[in-house]
């Protein structure tokens, strides 16, 4: 497995520990459908929260969170449609952001609640 694929499963399983410290219940991690995939589906409080994670080495490029831009919210909306469809969900649904930055325990971790919203395209 290329050593980007490990940091990435790494900063995945990061921000599953996270979540579930602060009572998230997750549904599914890393879901697939033909093209459409997800990182963590969860809920928390009634609503469906979608997380798309980011992991980087360092931030000197850029905190990871930066790269969450429109073509990849286009994605994760995409895919979330699939989502609720296969599973006949009918819950509010929330797009939050983990980013994780480090090369091994303990990450820093930053949690983006409402990272942002579908857009009217």
């Amino acid at each position: 497995m290329a050593e980007h694929n490990i940091l990435g499963k790494t900063g995945e399983e990061a921000a599953v520990r996270y979540l579930l410290s602060k009572n998230y219940l997750i549904r599914h991690r890393n879901w697939h459908s033909g093209k459409r995939d997800l990182d963590i589906i969860a809920e928390k409080a009634g609503e469906l929260v979608i997380v798309e994670v980011k992991t980087r080495t360092d931030d000197l490029f850029g905190n990871p969170e930066e790269a969450v831009d429109e073509k990849k919210i286009r994605h994760i909306i995409e895919s979330t449609d699939a989502y609720i469809q296969m599973y006949e969900i009918d819950k509010p649904v929330r797009f939050d952001v983990i980013s994780v930055t480090g090369e091994k325990p303990p990450f820093r971790i930053e949690h983006i609640p409402e990272a942002f919203y579908p857009p009217l395209w």
